[in-house]
């Protein structure tokens, strides 16, 4: 990969919890090429983690908490953010995702509708409010750039992703809304990425996520992509190389998107003679 294709940029990296997040991967690579970061979770997410390891690996970055559902903890993450850099901000990576619902093994069919409004605030309108408070604190240089990470789940069904999927729909609709409104204004480009699955800790508690992987491996012609190969997607999207992409849901999967059937699935159903 290019080296510095970063360099001089700044930016608030959100969702690293451990080396098997690509929030984690993306800030590693975006130190790599030359950016600085600040790093930000939920305070109990902070605790559960090792965020502390991955910002001294990453020249001592500032670790902030917030709660991405919360704009005044947001508020208080992009100001520090702005104070630690001594101005403005280039990229954000939205990397938030929760579902109280499928942790519980609540069928789509039957949710408890309090933990369906927490699985929509924290995993798609914590953007709106991210974008919103960044907007109001003129917070993002021109042609800065925000990925927030999604997953086909959000244009088909996979059922067992429940209300997650609901989440994914809403997010990129955010994006692209919002993007229109901060490209018209002050040139903020905004994209979503949708991944392939990918082992981190919030992907493996969805049920059935192996066969997930499996299925999506021998339906994808170049395989799954895994979490680095994402992060080196994601710095791509926060240089200047893709400065008029913007409002858009990338797929980052191997082909699997649009791959109506492989010969590997095919071969599975075949009758033996």
């Amino acid at each position: 990969m290019a080296q510095e294709l970063l360099k001089g940029k700044k930016g608030i990296i959100f969702g690293a919890l451990n080396d098997m997040s690509i929030a984690w991967k993306v800030a590693e690579q975006a130190v790599a090429q030359g950016a600085e970061i600040v790093l930000t979770n939920a305070p109990i997410a902070m605790r559960m983690g090792s965020i502390n390891d991955l910002a001294s690996q990453c020249n001592n970055a500032p670790v902030i908490p917030a709660d991405a559902t919360s704009e005044e903890d947001l508020q208080n993450l992009i100001e520090g953010a702005m104070e630690h850099f001594g101005g403005k901000i280039d990229f954000i990576l939205h990397s938030i995702g929760m579902s109280p619902n499928v942790r519980k093994g609540k069928h789509y069919t039957d949710v408890n509708y309090n933990f369906y409004s927490t699985t929509l605030d924290v995993s798609a309108i914590s953007l709106h409010k991210t974008l919103a408070v960044a907007k109001k604190l003129d917070a993002i240089n021109e042609w800065g750039s925000v990925v927030a990470l999604t997953y086909i789940a959000a244009q088909r069904i996979f059922p067992d992703y429940g209300d997650m999927a609901d989440a994914k729909s809403l997010l990129e609709s955010i994006t692209r809304s919002f993007g229109y409104h901060y490209g018209t204004e002050k040139k903020v480009r905004i994209n979503t990425i949708s991944q392939s699955p990918t082992i981190t800790t919030a992907g493996s508690g969805v049920k059935g996520f192996d066969e997930f992987i499996a299925y999506s491996e021998s339906m994808s012609p170049l395989g799954n992509a895994d979490a680095l190969a994402c992060a080196d997607y994601c710095i791509t999207m926060f240089s200047d190389l893709t400065r008029y992409v913007t409002m858009q849901n990338l797929f980052h999967d191997g082909g699997f998107s649009n791959t109506g059937v492989s010969m590997e699935v095919i071969s599975k159903f075949s009758l033996e003679a």
